[in-house]
């Protein structure tokens, strides 16, 4: 069920780049027509900022890094064009086997979904997803994900895995640009003892989820204290996590 190394090789160099929609919030306030960034944008605003990005961010960025690195690769996701729209990629292996890349969700690894392949199974795996045991299941629209949590409780994600036209793709990626919610959200992958960890930031909220179950952090009063804890967690520049969640503070329903 793991990727080749041509695969890994380029998922790994997004180990350290969350999923969260800060950056969106500030890239709409610089008054560009276009809200979608281009990768090229994306890497100056990395550099300079240490930003990443939303789920279609996230999955644009991978797809130019696997076509610079001739793997074959294509956007999916589902609901799109809707404020619950969520984007992925499937990248194929030299045998031409389909492997879910999700940075959206903060997967850990790729995951093979060729349910026909001899390397498939429908076993509940670690190491995929932080914090939880996977099953990939066959579904009518795709496959289906079951994440198994350390208390117990197993949710499902059916992933529809039709290659989506890119035109199609950057339409539903310009839109989710212009959504804006009114509470901010950021999920990174952290390593805690001998894991990888998942820390999450959600509506003036932080907390992490290992696989001895959920953590609250304390929780804060003030901006400058959030910004300070999402640096120390992500490297993002201080001065514009301020800004960005001044503005969150402000539209806050």
């Amino acid at each position: 069920m793991i990727a080749s190394d041509s695969i890994l090789n380029t998922w790994n160099k997004f180990n350290d780049f969350p999923m969260e929609t800060l950056t969106k919030v500030w890239f709409y306030q610089q008054g560009s027509v276009k809200k979608q960034r281009d990768v090229s944008l994306m890497r100056e605003h990395r550099e300079q900022f240490g930003m990443s990005g939303n789920c279609f961010d996230l999955a644009l960025w991978l797809l130019d890094e696997f076509k610079r690195e001739g793997v074959e690769a294509y956007p999916v996701g589902h609901d799109l064009n809707s404020d619950e729209a969520h984007a992925a990629v499937i990248a194929l292996n030299e045998k031409g086997e389909r492997f879910l890349c999700d940075l959206g969700d903060q997967w850990l690894n790729p995951i093979l979904i060729d349910t026909k392949s001899t390397d498939y199974t429908n076993e509940k795996l670690s190491g995929f997803f932080p914090a939880a045991k996977v099953q990939v299941q066959e579904h009518p629209s795709g496959i289906e994900i079951h994440y198994h949590r350390p208390n117990g409780k197993v949710s499902k994600q059916v992933f529809q895995t039709e290659r989506i036209d890119m035109d199609t793709f950057l339409k539903a990626a310009e839109q989710s640009q212009h959504m804006i919610k009114n509470h901010p959200l950021l999920e990174c992958r952290i390593p805690c003892q001998s894991e990888i960890a998942h820390w999450e930031f959600y509506n003036w909220e932080s907390f992490l989820s290992t696989t001895e179950g959920l953590m609250k952090d304390k929780k804060l009063a003030t901006v400058e204290e959030w910004a300070e804890r999402i640096h120390g967690k992500t490297g993002y520049n201080k001065a514009i996590l301020i800004g960005i969640l001044e503005h969150y503070k402000s539209i806050r329903g």
